[in-house]
């Protein structure tokens, strides 16, 4: 999403670019990426648009701003919407892909995707998700003849990225808005807050939209610690041994179980050695993610 279907003619000339998210804390929804380029020359005008932190400022003026940087010729845009789903898978299989490298990536695509709509991008402001140096280093490999200024709070000190925290802000609070709920259980409803693990109205909700089975709806992110709390009676999943690799071995071994409680959230360290030995569950269920359920 975003303004890429027409690239202006100023995309031809040096272009600065801010890159901000919205929606990193929460345990609800999706992670905003957002990103707002524009020429060079442009950079001064850009200062006088009353950008500002999205944080700082009121939804009906967020929404504003949005809507006028959108209509404006000289600015460009785009957001990269990052799934509750795929969010949750990443943080939660085998190989683990962190909050940290998920959003590294996020951002490196918004560049890359800008780069060839065919913008002359030359500077890129970036607000740091984790160390500043490091990320740093990391976007100027990627990105050789771009030179990169990360910063905490980039957001409150570049204009540019004002405008990106603008874009990812509203765009998530639109998803939020809209968000339809795939579930279809009885008594379900769209009263859950802020989404962020601390607000009483989003504790509620979770309280009442857990299943003892199946988790959450697909609008939580199943990877945040939050979730663990609420299945503390759960109901257990068992990973039965199919065939055991060593056919000398004893029958308590050809019969090992694995206890994963929490609904899969979490496991013991015992529990994952095996698992990721491949012993335990032979590779035709392993591969297809096949498990045996004791209880139903």
């Amino acid at each position: 999403m975003g303004s890429e279907a027409l690239v202006p003619k100023w995309a031809s000339k040096p272009c600065i670019m801010g890159i901000d998210e919205a929606g990193r804390g929460p345990v609800l929804g999706p992670m905003v990426y957002g990103c707002l380029y524009c020429a060079r020359s442009y950079q001064n005008t850009l200062s006088t648009l009353s950008f500002a932190d999205s944080k700082t400022l009121k939804e009906e003026k967020r929404e504003e701003l949005f809507e006028s940087l959108k209509a404006n010729d000289s600015i460009g845009w785009a957001v990269d919407v990052i799934d509750p789903k795929e969010l949750s898978a990443k943080m939660l299989k085998k190989n683990k892909i962190n909050l940290n490298e998920i959003s590294h990536d996020s951002a490196m695509g918004l560049v890359d995707r800008v780069l060839k709509m065919g913008v002359l991008l030359t500077e890129v402001y970036i607000d740091t998700v984790g160390d500043p140096g490091k990320y740093e280093v990391k976007l100027s490999k990627n990105f050789p003849s771009i030179k990169f200024v990360v910063a905490k709070k980039a957001d409150s000190l570049y204009p540019v990225v004002s405008g990106a925290s603008i874009v990812a802000k509203v765009t998530r609070d639109q998803a939020i808005r809209q968000w339809v709920l795939e579930e279809t259980a009885e008594n379900m409803h769209r009263n859950f807050g802020s989404g962020y693990p601390g607000d009483p109205t989003t504790k509620s909700w979770l309280e009442h939209h857990k299943n003892s089975v199946f988790g959450f709806p697909t609008l939580v992110r199943f990877s945040w610690g939050t979730c663990t709390t609420y299945f503390k009676d759960g109901a257990e999943v068992l990973w039965e041994a199919d065939k055991d690799e060593d056919e000398g071995g004893n029958n308590n071994s050809r019969k090992r179980q694995l206890k994963l409680s929490n609904v899969g959230f979490t496991t013991s360290k015992r529990s994952e050695e095996i698992e990721s030995s491949g012993k335990g569950r032979s590779r035709f269920f392993q591969a297809r993610k096949l498990e045996h359920l004791s209880h139903f």
